[in-house]
């Protein structure tokens, strides 16, 4: 993982006050390529597979705002909202700026 990145995800653990539960970290592309045969919806130049993007578990609508509010208050700006995870990158070679569902 990029030093960086979880720098900063930490960060954002530490300002939420609760425990982040990564569901998906760093992955290889062979990984990656499994994600998608099982059904994932997955990117082919994935920000995980850099070591740039992490998926957080949101089992419910308290952790999803407290984990949601911390990591754009920290500086993310590439996030996604999953029905059980929040997933969030820090990749420049994506269109920054952008909150998807």
């Amino acid at each position: 993982m990029d030093l960086n990145f979880v720098r900063k995800l930490d960060e954002a653990r530490e300002l939420a006050k609760i425990p982040f539960k990564i569901n998906s970290g760093f992955r290889t592309p062979e990984y990656n390529i499994a994600l998608k045969k099982r059904g994932y919806h997955v990117a082919s130049n994935s920000a995980h597979m850099n070591g740039l993007a992490a998926d957080i578990s949101t089992p419910d609508s308290k952790t999803r705002f407290l984990v949601l509010e911390s990591l754009i208050r920290v500086g993310f700006n590439r996030i996604g909202i999953g029905k059980t995870f929040i997933h969030a990158d820090t990749s420049g070679t994506k269109s920054q700026e952008v909150l998807w569902h």
